[in-house]
């Protein structure tokens, strides 16, 4: 075999936006400036998720997991990636890209687990309102959280642990901003194989059942709305669960537009399609984040009047 004698590879390069040196001050800027908003905004709904008794709820208990899940994925990538921005030195070492690769995909497997069990918790308080308290008691919506956290660790343990495991050689350069689990995946001189029956499973698993659980909680939410007769109360019905199908069709549109691109249309050395991955990926890694906090607040008055108080109180407080 020809990759008998090659070098094992002990670090990888992060491409980036290596060779835009302006493009790489643009992006610091921008991604710095989303990173603020996304520790501000999500900080602030943690913080109103605790602090106000009104919101002592399971709506607002994963809105606060959602909130702090977004910190941690977003803390994860950012930071490195904003040294790698002005730095010349664009390398990362094998276990750095590990941890790395482990934290993204325990976020993103989490987010997609959660995502699915809010969904569930929208069905029940609209097509089931006199038994949502007795469903969605603190007794199942507290291990739902937990088993949402569970399902994403498990998941990143069992496949980084799987990936790390292969040997590297050859072209060591990732491009990308960060680890990305299947780009390091694909630079292995080795049968891959088993990592993709791994990565198949976990996909249909963690991201499609629970897309499939948000698709049927919102077909039977919009049915049980649809034979509201009141227009108000279908507009009030509608407005509980908006917030969170948007942040749903946000999520899965960025994923689904990532990794579920007809490969025919791909070129291997084309700047376009490079430049448009990136992009998708920085939205996918930032903006979401970023968007989630503002959706919630702006689509929910318990929301705002939550901030309000919270402000109120602290400026009185003075």
């Amino acid at each position: 075999m020809e990759w008998e004698n090659q070098t094992i590879l002990v670090e990888f390069f992060l491409k980036g936006l290596s060779g835009y040196p302006r493009l790489e001050l643009l992006f610091f800027v921008l991604i710095f400036l989303m990173y603020v908003v996304i520790l501000l905004g999500n900080g602030t709904l943690i913080l109103i998720s605790i602090l106000d008794p009104h919101l002592h709820t399971p709506m607002y208990f994963f809105l606060g997991n959602l909130s702090f899940l977004d910190i941690c994925y977003t803390t994860t990538s950012i930071p490195s990636t904003l040294v790698s921005l002005l730095s010349e030195r664009k390398t990362i070492s094998l276990s750095g890209c590990a941890v790395q690769m482990f934290l993204g995909l325990a976020m993103g497997t989490t987010e997609c687990v959660l995502l699915g069990m809010m969904a569930f918790d929208r069905y029940v308080a609209i097509c089931n309102p006199l038994r949502y308290p007795i469903i969605m008691c603190k007794h199942a919506y507290v291990p739902m959280a937990v088993g949402s956290w569970f399902a994403g660790i498990v998941n990143s343990a069992v496949q980084t642990t799987f990936v790390v495991q292969l040997p590297f050689c050859r072209n060591n350069v990732i491009n990308h901003f960060s680890c990305e689990i299947l780009a390091v995946m694909k630079m292995a001189c080795a049968d891959i194989s088993g990592n993709e029956f791994i990565m198949l499973v976990a996909t249909i698993l963690f991201t499609l059942m629970p897309l499939l659980l948000i698709i049927i909680s919102y077909s039977l939410i919009i049915s049980s709305i649809l034979k509201i007769h009141s227009s108000e109360g279908r507009s009030k019905a509608f407005s509980t669960c908006s917030a969170h199908l948007t942040v749903v069709i946000i999520f899965y549109g960025t994923i689904l537009s990532m990794y579920m691109k007809p490969k025919s249309k791909e070129t291997f050395n084309s700047d376009y399609l490079e430049a448009t991955d990136k992009i998708i990926s920085m939205f996918y890694g930032v903006m979401t984040p970023m968007m989630n906090p503002l959706i919630y607040s702006l689509r929910n008055k318990d929301v705002k009047e939550a901030v309000k108080h919270l402000l109120n109180r602290r400026f009185f407080s003075k």
